[in-house]
């Protein structure tokens, strides 16, 4: 049997190491978020297209989870190291706040100015696999067998398939959008590989990332940003709020759990579930059934993230 991948630079635990428990955990955890991805996509999409403006739907979507997750900051602090396992250096926390906090939600919504959701729910997912296996084999040593190479070569072409190749389509500035979707995932891969470098839960990394971007994003909202909020219909201001609990707040919080008990790649690789179940989710939503390309493209990622996970070679 293969060596399994291990994320050494952070721990000497081996992935199939852990319980099988832990890991059904983490994979089950996993799947909570990316299905939480899935229909805060399609919310952020109606927020910024409707009567609010891209500054109010970043701002609701910091709101709540700032609010809610001030006791844990206050109790356990910023989670800077002082010597101790518990902690981050601070170059660490940046690059957490960066990768899933204010600037990977400005740079993700306005994406959804230029292009649609399906454009996002290819794109984002379908980058961040890649982007977090090449930093996990430049930062942490990762090794990656034939297995997990056509993992993640599955997982690619499943996203594509789902909904990327419309990025060929046609729209006139949809590439703009696109790139920026790309930007997205690269830096929730960061986030990835910065989470799993720190020793913090998902609940302290969670309060930090969105303390700290609301914190620098609210007095200049509040000061100089164009806002619709008060103008805006109640309905769509709590759909906002809504989904940044929902796809914000506790989607990062599985994420982080799944980080720590499938290791990054693991973790990161369930992302190219998203644009499948956001094809699903649509079938009663909003009635679009999908074609026969994105079938296949749902059947790649399925197997994909098998493959990418060594579920085969687990129980082979």
């Amino acid at each position: 049997m293969t060596t399994e991948t291990a994320l050494h630079a952070s721990s000497q635990i081996r992935p199939n190491a852990q319980p099988d428990a832990a890991r059904l955990f983490g994979a089950l955890a996993a799947l909570l978020t990316v299905t939480l991805w899935a229909a805060g996509l399609v919310a952020t999409r109606f927020g910024v297209t409707g009567s609010l403006t891209l500054y109010d739907v970043v701002f609701l979507r910091l709101l709540l989870p700032a609010l809610l997750l001030a006791p844990v900051l206050l109790r356990h602090g910023f989670g800077l190291s002082t010597g101790s396992n518990i902690g981050a250096k601070p170059f660490i926390l940046a690059v957490m706040i960066a990768g899933a906090g204010l600037p990977f939600l400005l740079t993700s919504s306005s994406g959804m100015l230029f292009a649609p959701a399906a454009h996002a729910g290819a794109l984002m997912p379908g980058c961040m696999p890649l982007f977090a296996a090449f930093l996990a084999w430049l930062l942490l040593g990762d090794r990656f067998d034939r297995q997990r190479k056509a993992g993640i070569v599955l997982m690619l072409a499943g996203a594509i398939a789902v909904g990327g190749y419309q990025v060929f389509s046609g729209d006139d500035g949809a590439w703009r959008g696109d790139l920026l979707f790309i930007a997205a995932g690269a830096m929730w891969a960061c986030y990835t590989i910065a989470m799993k470098k720190s020793s913090l839960s998902p609940w302290h990394a969670a309060a930090i990332v969105y303390a700290a971007s609301f914190f620098i994003y609210a007095p200049v909202y509040l000061l100089w940003l164009d806002s619709h909020l008060l103008a805006a219909p109640p309905f769509e201001i709590g759909v906002q709020l809504f989904q940044s609990v929902a796809s914000g707040l506790l989607s990062m919080a599985a994420y982080g759990f799944a980080v720590r008990h499938l290791g990054a790649t693991g973790a990161a690789a369930f992302g190219a579930l998203t644009p499948a179940l956001t094809a699903l989710l649509a079938i009663p939503l909003l009635g679009e059934w999908p074609a026969l390309v994105t079938w296949t493209g749902i059947a790649a990622v399925s197997l994909g993230v098998a493959l990418a996970n060594g579920a085969f070679r687990r129980y082979r």
